[in-house]
């Protein structure tokens, strides 16, 4: 699955640039995940990095994405140009 941000997001700005992907971006009240570049960090790190750092703990699973460790290790290929 990609990650989601909930509205529980404080606008810190530490999130966006710890995504290799640049899957994160501010929208118009809270930052947003896009779940086409969103691989949990998958051929990156072995933990989403946004995770790591958000003070407040509001990236969760977005269960409107569903996606196994396969098909994020595929996704990651595609984004890197390694497809």
């Amino acid at each position: 699955m990609s990650l989601m941000i909930t509205d529980e997001c404080i606008n810190c700005d530490v999130c966006e640039p710890e995504c290799p992907n640049n899957a994160i971006s501010q929208g118009e009240e809270i930052y947003q995940i896009d779940p086409n570049l969103c691989t949990q960090c998958v051929g990156h790190y072995d933990e989403p990095q946004c995770q790591q750092v958000c003070p407040v703990d509001c990236i969760p699973l977005d269960p409107s994405h569903p996606e196994t460790k396969e098909e994020l290790h595929e996704k990651y290929l595609k984004i890197s140009g390694q497809a």
